[in-house]
């Protein structure tokens, strides 16, 4: 099922999200809603999507990307489901890129991520596990685990002249990106 994508303005967003119960790790439900959520991010053409941007607090997200229409020049990666998620390092070096999100359609910021992070989360069955993710990959882990705890892109930029509307973004880059709305 697709579930209605959240929009900034709704306090949720800004929230510090609930880890989700040991005991329902591995349950129908919790599955069943990480399915809905891999359905609602790709049918929104997401690289990444938090449980609190579909109005839910559980302390999970998702990303994937296979030549994605939002982000075109970026590698692909598999798609993988996080649960209780946290980053625990972050790398000195720092990359700035243009970020978009769901819950903010129609917009672009140049953001500074870490290039590297090592993510400690749950698989949604349970196990534990710590990985580290570079580049785009470690991008898109920030900006979920920034959503999991009530933060924004924008709150990482320089400021607002580092924001602009999608029109002018594809102008300015000869881009033909478009935001599902």
């Amino acid at each position: 099922m697709i579930l209605k994508l959240t929009k900034i303005g709704n306090p949720l967003l800004r929230r510090k999200i609930a880890d989700v119960p040991k005991g329902r790790m591995g349950k129908k439900t919790l599955l069943s809603f990480i399915k809905d959520m891999v359905l609602t991010m790709r049918r929104a053409q997401g690289v990444g999507l938090a449980a609190n941007q579909v109005g839910q607090n559980r302390r999970v997200f998702v990303m994937e990307c296979h030549g994605s229409k939002r982000y075109p020049q970026v590698a692909s990666f598999p798609l993988r489901a996080y649960v209780n998620a946290r980053i625990v390092e972050y790398s000195k070096e720092k990359e700035r890129g243009w970020e978009g999100c769901l819950s903010i359609p129609g917009y672009r910021g140049l953001v500074p991520r870490s290039r590297r992070v090592t993510l400690e989360a749950q698989t949604p069955g349970g196990l534990k596990i710590r990985k580290t993710f570079r580049g785009f990959e470690a991008r898109v882990v920030q900006h979920e685990v920034d959503h999991l705890n009530g933060f924004f892109y924008m709150d990482r930029m320089g400021g607002l002249k580092d924001w602009t509307h999608l029109e002018e973004f594809n102008r300015h880059f000869k881009a033909r990106i478009r935001d599902n709305k």
